[in-house]
């Protein structure tokens, strides 16, 4: 963006991170840079070595302080504030305020003005309903899912790195376009995996949280938690990345048995229960009545959609996958397909909808 941005300024930026050679850093701190855009880790390599000196630094600005502190970036955010003179201009940005974070914020901000917005919700460009289906069946409902959804880019969340990696093979071996992003991987092999996503040369990415925060690809058209997220504010961020620039988007949760605490929060924080779409064939009825009420009929119309064809707070009916309950019970919809087998390459009915919640924007 600075590099964009810079274009007709003539300011000169450089990017620093890691998983990349040093030496193309190291010319573009030594040639004058006025903006340094850096990870923590290796800023502070090249500052131990000589190649950067923050003394002369006039403004800092710590983004997505929040993730960084998940991250485990917190220490070495320490070790750069202290070598940037304290008559520096500091901000400070973060999606949410755990004590951590705003003991930081005590630590490093001089005399700060505090702009503090609404809670995050998800969009209203947004449609998420939750899944109910049993542990052993979850990769086979996310397989029937994706079959339904058709052509778009859909964004696969796990809960683990491992998973991510796992299960990004399991659908290639089912013949679907798949790459994973997560953290193990080298920073060459993250971007090259999320430029193939942007460009369209594969049509799904599972992803760990490394992909729900600052990651710009604005044409993703269904978000897919192969594991509910452990936040409200997690389960925000990853719905953040469909329903962009005035785009819709459809996301859906697959939910167990275990999810409950974590159900409850989300419902909580967004003061309103979410729509669950019941399947059949996997394993709803294994989930306790708590956590798979609320069925869905087969009719027009989004239940909660405010203005879309229901009534919000549940009232309507709507469209949902292709053998959920109500509709038609053959397998893959009624369309003579295996469920699991048929899509692949994008040929899918793409009339899987979720409902659209109110809400304002990530």
């Amino acid at each position: 963006s600075f590099r964009t941005l810079g274009q007709a300024t003539n300011v000169r930026s450089a990017t620093v991170y890691g998983g990349v050679g040093k030496n193309p850093q190291v010319r573009a701190l030594r040639g004058r840079a006025e903006i340094i855009v850096a990870c923590p880790g290796r800023l502070l390599d090249h500052v131990r070595e000589g190649d950067a000196d923050l003394s002369k630094v006039e403004v800092l600005v710590l983004d997505e302080a929040d993730h960084m502190f998940d991250m485990g970036f917190l220490p070495d955010v320490r070790r750069i504030v202290q070598a940037v003179p304290k008559r520096s201009q500091r901000l400070l940005f973060s999606a949410t305020m755990p004590n951590e974070i705003r003991h930081l914020a005590d630590a490093v901000l001089n005399d700060p003005f505090t702009i503090e917005i609404a809670r995050s919700r998800p969009a209203a460009t947004v449609a998420h309903a939750m899944v109910p289906t049993s542990n052993d069946r979850k990769t086979d409902l996310l397989r029937k899912l994706l079959d339904e959804v058709g052509a778009g880019s859909t964004l696969v969340f796990t809960r683990t790195k491992h998973r991510a990696k796992r299960l990004a093979q399991q659908l290639n071996r089912d013949g679907f376009d798949v790459a994973a992003l997560q953290g193990n991987m080298s920073q060459n092999a993250r971007q090259r995996a999320l430029d193939d996503f942007r460009r369209g040369k594969v049509q799904i990415l599972v992803a760990t949280d490394i992909a729900a925060r600052g990651i710009d690809v604005s044409k993703v058209s269904h978000v897919m938690n192969y594991d509910i997220p452990d936040t409200s504010d997690a389960y925000t961020h990853r719905l953040g990345r469909t329903g962009r620039a005035e785009r819709t988007g459809d996301a859906f949760t697959l939910l167990t048995r275990e999810d409950g605490k974590q159900l409850r929060q989300i419902e909580q924080a967004l003061g309103e229960k979410v729509e669950r779409r019941m399947v059949d064939g996997f394993g709803g009825e294994e989930v306790p009545e708590n956590l798979a009420s609320g069925r869905v009929g087969g009719a027009a119309g989004r239940p909660g959609g405010g203005g879309r064809g229901g009534n919000r707070g549940g009232g309507g009916r709507g469209p949902r996958p292709s053998g959920a309950r109500g509709g038609d019970r053959r397998p893959g919809g009624g369309s003579g397909r295996p469920p699991g087998r048929s899509r692949r390459r994008g040929n899918g009915s793409g009339q899987t909808r979720p409902s659209r919640g109110p809400g304002g924007n990530d």
